[in-house]
């Protein structure tokens, strides 16, 4: 933790991550909000998260290659350049003084949805391979709680900006902060540690190396991806969250922004504690507590639809998932050689987007026919399940521990 403390290196990319998080953030809370207040809107909102779930089931795969393949450093700068070139242009068109449309708020909700699934894994990759093996667990401890505080104040600026605030405005601070974070990307010393692999090795088989390299420890599989399951819920929650508040609580966008800033605090208070935690208990343990509290909590928006009650479930579900989310990147860096864990990470999201897809399609149909609920039943079965995975592989997975060591990249 010492070195960390005096690594220029982290300062950059926890300021670098923290802006591009904080604008990005609140756009994506304000175009959820402003699709579900027009008239079927909730269910418009539903096909598009589909439609962008889809496109990213496509290009997950060659998202992990790319990453495998060039300079992260260079992947995250022409994200940044490329996030801030979209949003931009639609900044232009609101101070043209032109109304936005469903097209325009549906390309940006798009962009958005590539811009974390580009941005967030080659994040791992990049921190994985730039810091050292012993710094790990303060590193995942450092950047979750970066990354909720990022979110505290997406949700707090969401909550007093969406019902005073035009659109236009929104989108010109997400501009703003795109720019700075590139210039920091800019200054962060870097030097690729692995080599290329061979050309003459076909586009097929770099695109298959993170299922072939899993296929040898199945059981690791099963545990990594039983533990991804929280994430999975988040990003699905993130399409019924918002009916749940406007049908269920029948609350404003005040609450919709405040949920955002309670759930950044119960992650960030999670990542305070999680070194401490993994140092002493180890990563498969915390897993298994972290995903038990998540399991549970979950399951209880069924049963009480009240505002408070909301509130601290929220907060339970944050700590939950961030502990979980820091424990498993913690054993993944440990565990996978840093060449390969762009496409073995790509392999995790390319299943998950395959069940999100499934279960969009699910979610939209129940909430035009049944209403939001029935979709917390189906994700507290998903979590008892996922839990149960974790507990069956958990044993057999300790034992082979000691031969999970990735070879030291090239």
């Amino acid at each position: 933790m010492s070195s960390l403390r005096h690594d220029s290196r982290l300062y950059k990319l926890i300021l670098a991550n923290t802006l591009s998080s904080m604008g990005s953030g609140i756009t994506m809370i304000a175009i959820p909000w402003l699709f579900i207040t027009k008239d079927g809107g909730d269910v418009l909102l539903g096909y598009i998260t589909l439609f962008s779930t889809f496109c990213l089931f496509v290009i997950t795969p060659y998202v992990g290659v790319l990453i495998d393949q060039f300079s992260r450093k260079n992947i995250l700068i022409y994200g940044e350049l490329v996030g801030f070139v979209v949003i931009v242009s639609f900044v232009i068109i609101g101070f043209l003084g032109f109304d936005y449309k469903t097209w325009h708020l549906s390309v940006i909700y798009i962009s958005g949805a590539f811009y974390y699934n580009l941005f967030y894994p080659t994040i791992f990759a990049f921190t994985q391979e730039i810091f050292e093996r012993t710094q790990y667990k303060s590193l995942n401890g450092i950047m979750e709680v970066q990354g909720q505080i990022a979110s505290v104040v997406a949700g707090g600026m969401a909550a007093l900006l969406l019902p005073v605030l035009e659109i236009k405005w929104i989108l010109l601070i997400d501009a703003c902060t795109y720019i700075i974070a590139l210039s920091l990307f800019l200054t962060i010393p870097y030097r690729k540690r692995f080599k290329k692999e061979q050309q003459r090795e076909s586009f097929w088989l770099k695109l298959t190396e993170g299922f072939r390299y899993m296929k040898q420890y199945p059981r690791l599989f099963l545990f990594l991806f039983a533990s991804f399951m929280p994430f999975l819920v988040i990003m699905v929650t993130n399409y019924t969250f918002p009916i749940y508040i406007e049908a269920v609580l029948e609350a404003d966008a005040s609450v919709f922004g405040m949920k955002s800033m309670v759930y950044g605090i119960g992650a960030a208070l999670a990542g305070l504690v999680l070194p401490i935690w993994l140092t002493r208990f180890g990563n498969e343990q915390v897993i298994i507590w972290t995903m038990l509290l998540f399991t549970l909590a979950i399951a209880m928006f069924i049963f009480f639809p009240y505002i408070i009650v909301f509130y601290v479930l929220t907060l339970l579900i944050a700590i939950g998932a961030a502990g979980t989310r820091v424990a498993r990147n913690s054993l993944m860096m440990e565990v996978i050689p840093n060449d390969k864990i762009g496409r073995v990470d790509s392999l995790f999201r390319v299943v998950g987007l395959s069940i999100r897809l499934c279960l969009l399609v699910a979610f939209t149909q129940m909430v035009a026919n049944q209403g939001v609920v029935n979709s917390f039943h189906v994700l507290s079965v998903m979590m008892v399940a996922s839990f149960v995975i974790i507990i069956l592989t958990y044993k057999a997975l300790a034992k082979r521990r000691p031969n999970l060591q990735p070879a030291k990249a090239m």
